[in-house]
């Protein structure tokens, strides 16, 4: 796959059985790619926010901003996909530089377009700006095994991803409102272009990314989606998709019952932080069993921590129950990349981690259309009502196709070659 030997893979375990954090950020390139990786993808989190914020300062309706970062969302979700399968056959470079340009020309434009005048052409220009959302989660998934060789720190790898993705998403919202208190609306949109330049820059500088060579391989036109393993994935975090979604609406919801505003963000950023501090502590060890029995299992507690919402407690107890399933998110994304290893053949992991990645983010929306279509007398139980009826799903998905998920079931492209250094 490579002709670079620093992007060999190793053939067995060189890190102790615990692995350590700081082990894998000593890694040469492990904090740059992080950091690239991170601030390139902010503009996903501060987006939606953004083009609110832009829609109502130039008069538009509630309704015309909330669909404009919908059209956003969607198309970032279906681009996904589309540009992994680039990634997997012309490399970095073409997939994220390309995107990453249209992009930032796209938010640019749309700081100087009237979105309340001219609907039309500000839901194109959010369209291309979400379609083209540069794939750095998936170029960073590629990365890994040859960055970070020993499989134990590999997997402490991807729960720090899983972690910084929380953060983006924890840090984007809150940058928006900081810049647009500081600088303006026109100048809010502006710097999402700029941060997405910046943080492309900084990943595509980075000597495992430049070296990286793609080998491609042809395959069947509906690429790796066809193979039943990485539906079933799929169509799992899908359903968590949905109970992401659907919080926002809890959240919402319990904030007007309860009248208590803060819950509107308090509940999803302790979702966020459920998980950062989840997956921190899923990363630091290694867990007995196979990946499909931790899918499982961590499936099931992410089902079940989903239940409390129904109970509409009050707002202390309300922000509580935002936070365990919060707890079991990222190992669930974690575990789900690494099940990819031995489900699909290697020169497709980038467009299968996007598929991933685009599940996830059309559940999100489904979750809030669904939740969002509830009567306001029964919410915010039936929105919670939505949000574990997804986490239920995908469990039962999971446990359907576990045979599906097994190594037996996978289509390894290449044995593992010994490092060289």
């Amino acid at each position: 796959m490579t002709t670079s030997p620093l992007l060999h893979r190793p053939s067995g375990p060189t890190a102790p059985t615990t692995p350590r954090y700081r082990d894998v950020l000593a890694t040469p390139y492990v904090t740059r790619l992080l950091a690239g990786a991170v601030i390139g993808h902010l503009p996903v989190a501060m987006a939606p926010l953004a083009i609110l914020v832009a829609v109502r300062a130039d008069g538009g309706t509630l309704s015309l901003a909330g669909a404009l970062a919908a059209v956003y969302g969607l198309a970032a979700a279906i681009g996904q996909p589309l540009w992994g399968r680039l990634l997997d056959r012309r490399g970095h470079y073409l997939a994220i530089g390309v995107t990453a340009v249209v992009s930032a020309a796209a938010f640019a434009a749309l700081a100087f377009l009237h979105p309340a005048q001219y609907p039309g052409p500000a839901a194109v220009v959010a369209a291309v700006a979400g379609l083209c959302t540069p794939p750095l989660e998936a170029a960073l998934r590629v990365l890994w095994p040859h960055v970070v060789h020993s499989p134990h720190e590999r997997r402490a790898a991807l729960a720090l991803d899983a972690c910084a993705q929380e953060l983006v998403f924890i840090g984007g919202p809150l940058l928006v409102l900081a810049l647009h208190t500081l600088t303006g609306t026109t100048l809010v949109l502006i710097a999402t272009a700029a941060i997405v330049l910046a943080g492309c820059a900084l990943f595509l500088t980075t000597p495992p990314t430049r070296t990286w060579k793609p080998s491609y391989t042809p395959t069947h036109w509906l690429g790796p989606i066809r193979i039943p393993g990485l539906r079933a994935l799929a169509a799992a975090l899908f359903g968590a998709g949905i109970t992401l979604g659907a919080l926002n609406v809890v959240a919402l919801a319990a904030a007007e019952r309860h009248h208590a505003e803060y819950l509107s963000t308090m509940m999803p950023a302790a979702l966020a932080a459920g998980s950062l501090i989840g997956g921190l502590l899923y990363g630091r060890r290694t867990w007995p069993g196979s990946p499909t029995r931790q899918l499982l299992a961590i499936g099931g507690g992410f089902a079940v921590g989903s239940l409390p919402m129904l109970a509409d407690p009050i707002p202390a107890l309300a922000i509580t129950t935002a936070v365990l399933p919060g707890l079991f998110l990222a190992p669930l994304l974690v575990t789900a990349f690494h099940t990819l290893d031995f489900l699909v053949p290697r020169h497709t992991l980038a467009e299968a981690s996007a598929w991933l990645i685009a599940c996830l983010g059309l559940g999100q929306a489904a979750g809030t259309a669904l939740a969002g279509l509830v009567p306001a007398a029964t919410a915010p139980a039936a929105a919670a009502g939505v949000a574990a009826g997804g986490a239920a799903a995908g469990f039962v998905v999971l446990w359907a196709t576990r045979r599906r998920l097994t190594p037996d079931a996978g289509h390894p492209a290449t044995p593992p070659t010994a490092p060289s250094r």
